[in-house]
C-alpha cells in the first residue's frame, strides 16, 4: 500500500482587530521661567543654582497655575486673576 503524504495546509492566522485605546500622554512642560533671570536672582543671594532647579521652579509654576484656573473656573470666569493665586 502507497501511503499517501497529507498535504499540510497552512494555517494562516487572522489578526485580531486591535481596539483603540487612549493612551496617557506625558506632557513634559518647557521651562515656564526665564532661566537666565533666575540664575542671575540667585547670584543676588549669594548662591548657586543646581541643574535641576529650573525644572522644579517650572513644575511649581505649573501647579500654580493649574490651581489658580481651577479657581476660577469654578468661579464661572475664563480669566485668571491675581486672586487666584
Amino acid at each position: 500500500m502507497a501511503k499517501k503524504k497529507a498535504a499540510k495546509k497552512k494555517v494562516v492566522k487572522k489578526k485580531a482587530a486591535k481596539k483603540k485605546v487612549a493612551k496617557k500622554k506625558v506632557v513634559k512642560l518647557e521651562n515656564l521661567v526665564v532661566v537666565s533671570k533666575v540664575k542671575d536672582y540667585i547670584k543676588t543671594k549669594d548662591m548657586f543654582c543646581s541643574a535641576d532647579v529650573i525644572e522644579g521652579l517650572t513644575g511649581a509654576v505649573a501647579s500654580i497655575v493649574d490651581n489658580a484656573a481651577a479657581r476660577a473656573k469654578s468661579n464661572g470666569r475664563k480669566t485668571i486673576k491675581k486672586i487666584d493665586l
